[in-house]
């Protein structure tokens, strides 16, 4: 059986603190402290691997992504997270290399994105919210071990004359680091060309003195003393926070969705799954009540909070579990005023802790939609309420169709999330990189007063196309069709060179071009062939074979 027919576990993405099997958290009033224990027989295919010296698979990383959730949301008095091993001598082995080596090649290229965004999320978290973070590496970081290392704010490594940092994955198994590694090294550590280009090709890594020399850690501490310096340095970023103290926090529910074969269930939003089509509809239902009068009144039942998590829950689904569809129809329904109302309340509470902490998830759920690599066409038709937050995913779209009925109207509405309070990975909102080539037209497409009808929302370059209602269902059903006869591997290619555009932001880099090449290199031979080094790592005594071609 082909590595490409494997059998992929489907997972949940929801976990809970009392569910986990690699993670232990532990809060002491303002400190974190996060400690890698991984089970070595709890990977999502443990028939296939063991998860030897804390390496990971897509089940850790979503229980690290769930406590960087958790923390940011339960835990507001927490202002340093600390994350650590409980294994001696070893932080991190990275990805495990069996699990890779067993899986299919989307599954493969989806694991890095999911891993990228959990990073990012970690990075996000100090940026975004005040929760710093340290890393304290008590034994070896290797490859993706490193790499969550590098998303943290500060590192320690302990001095034992034997722990290292390293990025092996290019001498080892004829890949990259793919989750960030090269990028963070470079752009965010900051580290030499030269010095990176012998660290990224060594594959026992870099220790000691010369670690810190190079920029590749902070610190490095002895074992006597390496408990006090964590606590200290994790006291110092803590003072830096503007976490409460006294907030209370909001115990995040399940969004439990009703999943079945035709798709999946949720309060707010709707996956319908159309298989033999390659098809998906997603629709997102607007809010039913007004927003509360501050932000101690948001709950797990508040519109934008549950609506986006059910949202982020339903795109990791797609990627996921539904690796044939390959065309999502984005549609919304409900009151658009009442979206704006919803908006107008987060715009004003980004000043309360939990009001941003659920402004940020919003828009960390549409980068999520901006990097998926499925085509994404916005359907705007009568009962549509593309407005505001909702109006972003017609933006983040790679095309818009809106009916022009006179009979049946549409409209799409803008209002104060719209005008960068939700930015892409670019860092620039969805409205300026849409008017790259003419960006005064911004301003102006804010100021415009009330909701734009499809022959306003055309002129202001909302949509790409208008059909009227003798050519609307003929013009979708060809759009849909010829998407569908698409090579998938050009369409994911096209897409990510398309939808970053404007300034490049390591996250741009990250997901637009590291993911793209790893896409491209986990097919190659020299990885992944008969003699390729991904496959036959851990085999005593071979060696891969390489096309020693430069392609």
């Amino acid at each position: 059986m082909g590595k490409d027919n494997v059998h992929e576990e489907l997972p949940s993405f929801e976990t809970h603190p009392s569910k986990y099997k690699h993670w232990k958290l532990k809060i002491e009033g303002d400190i974190a402290t996060l400690s890698m224990d991984v089970l070595e027989e709890g990977g999502l295919r443990s028939a296939d691997y063991v998860l030897k010296q804390n390496s990971y698979d897509l089940g850790v990383d979503i229980e690290l992504n769930d406590a960087i959730l958790r923390l940011r949301f339960e835990h507001p008095e927490v202002r340093c997270l600390v994350v650590t091993s409980l294994k001696d001598r070893i932080f991190c082995a990275g990805a495990n290399i069996f699990m890779l080596g067993s899986s299919s090649h989307p599954f493969k290229v989806n694991f890095c994105k999911y891993t990228n965004e959990t990073r990012i999320g970690l990075e996000d978290a100090s940026a975004s919210s005040g929760l710093k973070s340290l890393c304290a590496l008590n034994g070896t970081a290797a490859g993706g071990g490193y790499e969550l290392a590098l998303a943290c704010d500060e590192i320690l490594l302990i001095d034992d004359g034997n722990s290292a940092v390293s990025l092996p994955e290019v001498p080892l198994l004829g890949v990259l680091p793919g989750t960030g590694g090269l990028t963070r090294v470079v752009d965010k550590r900051k580290v030499r060309k030269d010095q990176a280009d012998f660290f990224c090709t060594t594959a026992e890594g870099i220790k000691g003195k010369r670690a810190v020399e190079w920029r590749l850690v902070d610190q490095v501490v002895p074992r006597s003393k390496f408990a006090q310096v964590v606590a200290e340095r994790a006291k110092a970023l803590a003072a830096q926070s503007d976490r409460p103290k006294d907030g209370k926090g909001l115990e995040l529910a399940s969004v439990a969705p009703k999943v079945s074969a035709s798709g999946a269930e949720y309060k707010y939003v709707s996956l319908k799954l159309q298989p033999s089509n390659r098809l998906a509809e997603l629709t997102i239902r607007g809010p039913e009540a007004a927003p509360p009068a501050d932000a101690s009144g948001i709950d797990n039942e508040s519109w934008s909070l549950r609506a986006y998590r059910e949202l982020d829950d339903a795109l990791l689904r797609l990627r996921i579990n539904h690796l044939d569809i390959g065309t999502v129809l984005i549609k919304t329904k409900g009151d658009p005023k009442k979206v704006l109302a919803w908006d107008k309340f987060l715009a004003e509470q980004k000043g309360h802790w939990l009001g941003r902490e659920t402004l940020h998830l919003v828009k960390r759920v549409l980068k999520r939609a901006d990097v998926t690599a499925k085509t994404m066409y916005a359907i705007v038709e009568p009962g549509s309420c593309f407005a505001g937050s909702l109006a972003e995913l017609a933006l983040a779209s790679d095309r818009s169709y809106m009916l022009d009925d006179a009979s049946q109207p549409c409209a799409i509405e803008l209002g104060p999330l719209n005008a960068g309070l939700l930015p892409m990975p670019n860092g620039l909102s969805r409205l300026e990189t849409r008017m790259l080539g003419t960006p005064g037209r911004v301003k102006e497409i804010l100021a415009h007063p009330g909701p734009f009808d499809a022959g306003a929302a055309l002129a202001a370059g909302l949509v790409t196309f208008t059909p009227d209602e003798l050519d609307w269902d003929d013009e979708i059903r060809v759009a849909i069709e010829e998407r569908a006869s698409l090579s998938p591997d050009a369409l994911t290619g096209m897409e990510a060179n398309l939808r970053f555009a404007g300034p490049e932001t390591l996250e741009t880099k990250i997901f637009g071009r590291l993911t793209a090449w790893q896409n491209w290199i986990f097919q190659r031979p020299n990885a992944v062939g008969e003699k390729g080094a991904l496959t036959l790592y851990g085999q005593a005594g071979v060696r891969p074979v390489f096309d020693m071609r430069r392609t």
